[in-house]
């Protein structure tokens, strides 16, 4: 029974460092993360890079709780959840904007696609380029209001985690564009016989 359960969450990519190693990996998500990207027009290294910085592409992701005298599990600081840790009232939004209504935050594909429009709403709100992983995160992170007031401003760490994901976007980048043709050949395994 527990092998059953087991297989109905989808398990972590083993190689997160390794787009081309993901995309092999996980089948469809090359194919939707592709969907997201014609959608949206938000390269896909950028996406997969802010949603590796969130979830580690772990599907059923949550904020680790808040300690109670320093050992008692307390409440999350958040409802964010899923592969893009989303919170509850923007998954909605989303859905609602993109018309996804059947769109849920632990399926990658949903997930992907959620991270294209939000990154689509940071190019329309903040006139962030579609193509600019560091500021496409502050925004991601601290909201559109948030971002475009300068929030991130005043926080150290957020810049450095930002830094990080535009290093990882670029890296990323560099690893598609060696890999990329092979993932839009759908019929690779018809071209062996």
């Amino acid at each position: 029974m527990l092998v059953a359960l087991g297989g109905c969450t989808t398990s972590t990519p083993r190689n997160v460092d390794n787009i081309c190693s993901i995309f092999f990996e996980k089948g469809d998500w090359y194919d939707e993360a592709a969907d997201a990207r014609d959608e949206w027009g938000s390269p896909i290294p950028v996406m997969m890079a802010i949603m590796h910085q969130e979830s580690r592409f772990v599907a059923k992701a949550k904020p680790p709780r808040k300690k109670i005298l320093g050992f008692i599990p307390g409440p999350r600081p958040s409802d964010s959840y899923g592969y893009s840790q989303a919170l509850k009232s923007t998954w909605k939004g989303y859905k609602r904007d993109a018309g996804r209504y059947g769109a849920d935050r632990d399926d990658f594909g949903d997930a992907i696609d959620f991270i294209g429009w939000y990154n689509h709403q940071s190019w329309k709100r903040s006139g962030i380029a579609r193509n600019d992983a560091y500021h496409l995160y502050l925004a991601y992170h601290e909201g559109h209001g948030g971002y475009n007031r300068g929030s991130y401003r005043s926080k150290a760490w957020l810049r450095k985690v930002a830094g990080k994901v535009k290093t990882r976007a670029s890296r990323y980048t560099t690893q598609l564009a060696a890999c990329e043709e092979e993932l839009q050949d759908d019929g690779w395994f018809f071209g062996l016989f």
